[in-house]
């Protein structure tokens, strides 16, 4: 084995043990909150699978973002994709079945892809204009399409289309009965663990998996070949990779239209998993979440997996009751005030000291009060989004070249 593979292979493994403490340590926390506050909904079965179903989409809208800004493209039409693949996934269900309505997802929304990329690549239009075109498009497309066609459908009508056929669903029955079993004991830490084991193994979707997977061969092929470091190449530098013989226009293409694709499965996501069926405007903004989870994740695999657990969690427990919200603020307070030591333990002493004052005000909201405003609840997903994208904007580091418009032969 050579320097650089064992380099890497160090390099990764490393990465596994810390998202791995990093995740043993996070539970751990919500188990102490979880006793606290007397709130075992926190880390119920039920809640952590709400949480999986509310983080796919977003999860699949991320690494769609991943994809195309490791080229160099910024996707803001992430949301119109998505939008194009519930209406793809209805669609194409309704006809052949659940996994081919997927293909018919991944295919819609690589077709926003396409339509972002002959106007970003080719023609060199400003990615946010075309995003926000896309996501305008997506949404009058899927509008048109569904009153021109669904109201000819069983269970359908001019917004919608009920009664789809679901992915199937997996369960591990000895598995199941024993994290059950441990899980209705409520002790500390193990309990919450076999709340996680017993979601991932009772009635979990079978596109779920297939989402969480994409995010390990996503991870792969960006960072383990050949042809994952030619596409990050056009989002550092795409001038110098011109100059290796790269053909730049290319790589965007492709990760243009895969990140397209990608969105479009989270659409599909929501129709057939999500909810029962298709309907206009159920993607409620999840292409803009699934783009702040990527950029809270740092443009990485595993920061994003974690941002879009984040969101997924906040968003299942508003779902569940107002005393999960009111105990969550607890939660997120603990998490500054551990977020703002880490940083002074790095000697970023500012960033240390407006951290942990949003967390002691956090504190102090979750002592002075005893629930929190139905109102608010709906927003929780929202709130984090800009909470957390609001403090770790510091430490973020796009790709070089995102973003940016790129014309063949301007290397020399």
């Amino acid at each position: 084995m050579s320097a650089a593979t064992a380099q890497r292979s160090t390099i990764v493994e490393r990465l596994t043990k810390s998202w791995l403490y990093i995740g043993l340590i996070g539970i751990g926390v919500v188990s102490f909150v979880r006793i606290i506050t007397d709130t075992d909904d926190l880390t119920g079965a039920g809640t952590i699978r709400a949480a999986i179903i509310a983080t796919c989409p977003i999860l699949a809208a991320a690494l769609g973002g991943l994809w195309a800004e490791r080229a160099g493209v910024v996707n803001i039409g992430l949301e119109g994709q998505m939008i194009l693949g519930t209406w793809g996934a209805a669609f194409f269900t309704y006809h052949y079945g659940p996994w081919v309505g997927i293909l018919g997802a991944a295919l819609l929304g690589l077709v926003g892809g396409l339509l972002h990329a002959i106007a970003t690549v080719t023609f060199g239009v400003d990615h946010i204009v075309s995003g926000v075109a896309i996501n305008l498009i997506g949404a009058g497309a899927a509008t048109y399409l569904a009153e021109a066609v669904f109201p000819e459908y069983e269970g359908g009508g001019p917004r919608q289309l009920n009664g789809l056929e679901a992915p199937a669903q997996v369960t591990i029955p000895g598995v199941s009965d024993l994290a059950n079993t441990i899980s209705d004991q409520h002790w500390f830490f193990v309990s919450d663990v076999a709340s996680v084991i017993q979601a991932l193994t009772t009635n979990i979707s079978t596109l779920s998996l297939l989402i969480f997977a994409l995010v390990i061969i996503s991870a792969l092929v960006l960072w383990r070949t050949s042809f994952g470091l030619r596409l990050r190449s056009c989002g550092e530098n795409p001038q110098a990779a011109e100059t290796l013989g790269v053909n730049v226009y290319l790589y965007k293409y492709v990760a243009v239209l895969i990140s397209g694709a990608l969105a479009g499965i989270g659409g599909g996501f929501l129709a057939l998993v999500a909810s029962s069926g298709f309907s206009t405007g159920q993607t409620g903004g999840r292409g803009y979440i699934g783009l702040a989870a990527m950029i809270f994740g740092n443009w990485r695999p595993g920061g994003l997996l974690a941002g879009a657990l984040t969101f997924g969690y906040t968003d299942s427990l508003r779902l569940r009751d107002t005393q999960s919200v009111h105990s969550l603020l607890l939660l997120v307070a603990i998490g500054l005030l551990m977020f703002a030591a880490w940083r002074a333990c790095r000697k970023q002493v500012k960033g240390a000291l407006v951290v942990a004052a949003a967390g002691a005000l956090v504190m102090a909201w979750f002592l002075l009060t005893d629930s929190v405003p139905r109102e608010f609840t709906v927003m929780t997903p929202y709130v984090t989004t800009m909470f957390v994208l609001a403090l770790g904007s510091q430490r973020l580091r796009m790709p070089a070249a995102d973003g940016k418009s790129y014309r063949r032969g301007s290397a020399g």
